[in-house]
């Protein structure tokens, strides 16, 4: 069923179509933070709408007779105290870079419950050899590479397959570059049975944002195929992430999950486990579905600028510095204090010196002014790793948990920014 877009709605808050509850916790928070005097911009994270976004998936538990492992997706949210909170959960961290890696290990995880995932792992995977990790091969290059590796530290092992639903974004006629295509992963899996190495799993990751559970049941076809061909029985399917997140809208206006159901999902999983013959455990990587909703982005606006019958606001922060996302995808937007009433045609502009730093534009309230903040939402999932420093120091980053909101990175400060550099 497509849902309206939010605008469509009307009302005190047609910026955002998330259930009340959420914007009460949001603005509670950021309240909070405010009376502290934190300096803009800022972010809040919290694990309570994780944990939430994790009691939503319980439906695909219930759906199939084995266990379920839900794997932190690191690099959507590589923030020290969720590695924290996620480990006191007993759950398991998948990495895809060596700064992933070793955040993990010290953080305290290892062993198993580390799956290092990602291309080109033989760069730096072999300075970091430890017993037990659990690691998913992405090309022929890697296997020759670390099979050493893998054989003295006894590393479970698994296959990333390139099945025909993975396409480049930007030109849907070209495939990813991730993963091994139908020949080479049957190839791979056999050179891998001979090896005496421990495989042990198959793997793949369709993309973010997935449209639709029939999307993943193609994709499971062609996986099985492949297992098959190589008379391979994996022990772990790891299906990767890629559900879309609530709330969030494309560049038209549609929910990104607009056709996405979750019921649908369990079925594709319960109908197509079964040509797993073995199979043990079921992994999902969720990055986007499970932290977007974590977070929060809050701005101040700074100026305000009126032309051509569209206000300008200029905010302390934007699109170039912390919300790379709002090129392709349109969040909820809140206020405090709050506004309401007549509309006007607005575009929010961060505070660098390029057209292109622009968040967001849609009609909002008239009686917003200089010195409001805007709270732009669900910036859990991918906006601290793509955060810049364009003439500008990283934002400070505060932690809710168990009603406790406290500074976790303080504003980096001019004497950091410039400090990194050597004459």
């Amino acid at each position: 069923m497509t849902r309206k877009h939010p605008l469509a709605t009307g009302g005190s808050t047609a910026e955002c179509n998330h259930p009340p509850t959420v914007l009460a916790f949001w603005r509670r928070l950021v309240r909070q933070a405010l009376a502290h005097s934190v300096p803009t911009p800022f972010y809040v994270f919290s694990p309570t709408p994780i944990q939430g976004a994790l009691n939503e998936l319980s439906v695909l538990e219930r759906a199939v007779p084995l266990p379920v492992r839900h794997w932190l997706s690191c690099k959507t949210q590589p923030v020290r105290p969720l590695l924290a909170w996620w480990r006191r959960q007993g759950r398991p961290i998948e990495v895809v870079s060596e700064f992933e890696l070793l955040a993990a290990l010290h953080e305290g995880f290892d062993g198993p419950d580390i799956l290092v995932n990602g291309p080109a792992k033989h760069r730096w995977l072999t300075r970091h050899g430890r017993r037990g990790w659990r690691v998913n091969f992405d090309s022929a290059n890697e296997i020759d590479a670390l099979l050493p590796l893998a054989r003295s530290f006894d590393w479970s092992i698994g296959v990333r397959c390139l099945t025909g639903e993975e396409h480049d974004p930007e030109h849907p006629s070209l495939p990813t570059p991730f993963g091994l295509g139908p020949d080479e992963a049957v190839r791979a899996l056999r050179q891998l049975a001979k090896a005496r190495v421990r495989l042990e799993t198959i793997h793949f990751h369709l993309r973010s944002n997935v449209e639709s559970a029939g999307v993943y049941a193609r994709a499971l076809g062609e996986v099985a195929a492949i297992c098959r061909a190589a008379h391979f029985a994996p022990k772990y399917l790891d299906v990767g992430g890629g559900l879309p997140p609530p709330w969030v809208l494309d560049r038209s206006g549609r929910r990104v999950d607009a056709r996405f159901d979750l019921a649908r999902l369990a079925r594709v999983y319960a109908q197509c486990l079964p040509a797993f013959p073995g199979l043990r455990e079921l992994w999902l990587e969720n990055g986007r579905f499970v932290t977007a909703r974590s977070g929060v982005l809050v701005t101040r606006i700074l100026d305000v600028k009126t032309r051509r019958g569209v206000r300008q606001f200029i905010c302390d922060g934007g699109r170039t510095l912390h919300a790379l996302v709002s090129l392709w995808e349109q969040h909820g937007l809140l206020f405090l204090p709050e506004r309401s009433g007549r509309r006007a045609d607005t575009v929010v502009q961060g505070p660098t010196c390029m057209a292109f730093d622009q968040m967001t534009r849609r009609p909002l309230p008239a009686s917003l002014r200089v010195g409001d903040h805007l709270l732009w939402l669900d910036a859990g999932a991918y906006h601290i790793p793509w955060e810049t420093r364009f003439s500008h120091g990283r934002a400070a980053v505060l932690w809710h948990e168990k009603d406790r909101l406290r500074l976790v990175r303080a504003s980096e400060s001019f004497d950091e920014w410039w400090g990194q550099w050597r004459r």
